[in-house]
């Protein structure tokens, strides 16, 4: 049971950056400049340097009615920080792949090398992945689809193909998850959005 929830979400990990071999756009990512750069705009005859100041979020102290409660916000917030890393890991693969992959002259190349990259992402994360509990897995599906705009059960589907997608979201929902359940930012996951802003933006 243990290695079917390992492979579980290693394929998650997987099928998100074979998506993007599959005709689509992976999403924007903004361009940084190298270190010590900046970017400028000229007013009259002067040069304005433009810098983007981190974003600063403030929200309301959180209040617990019991010592129950504040022992599972707390949870929560550790297991963002655990899980958070590993979902902003499967965005910046997706666009690394796609990137390369788009240099390639044909589909057969490009097989070679998803399979050669399935072999190293089983080999460098299995024993990191092992570590996750349920919860930690269920929190990891949802910050997935956070941050790749997409649900887990079409990158699933995109990877293995609709059957064995449906056999997987079958084996979540025995877990009370769901591949083609959307992260919701301004409802249910609002606590989870709130931690997540804190803890990009090093406040938490």
């Amino acid at each position: 049971m243990k290695r079917k929830i390992l492979h579980f979400f290693l394929f998650i990990f997987l099928g998100c950056v074979s998506f993007s071999l599959k005709g689509q756009q992976p999403p924007v990512k903004m361009n940084v400049l190298p270190e010590g750069y900046y970017r400028a705009t000229v007013e009259g005859k002067d040069t304005l340097a433009v810098i983007r100041l981190r974003s600063l979020y403030v929200f309301p102290k959180p209040r617990f009615r019991n010592k129950r409660e504040a022992a599972r916000y707390w949870k929560l917030v550790r297991d963002v920080k655990k899980t958070l890393p590993y979902a902003k890991m499967v965005y910046d693969t997706l666009i690394e792949t796609y990137e390369y992959i788009e240099t390639m002259p044909d589909e057969a190349d490009r097989q070679a090398h998803l399979k050669r990259m399935e072999k190293e992402l089983f080999a460098e994360y299995k024993p990191q992945l092992k570590k996750l509990t349920f919860s930690q897995g269920k929190l990891l599906i949802k910050l997935i689809d956070r941050e790749c705009n997409q649900s887990s059960y079409q990158l699933v589907k995109a990877f293995l193909g609709p059957f064995r997608a449906g056999f997987w979201n079958l084996f979540a929902g025995m877990f009370g998850a769901s591949l083609k359940m959307e992260y919701d930012p301004q409802g249910k996951d609002k606590q989870i959005e709130q931690i997540v802003l804190l803890v990009e933006s090093g406040a938490l």
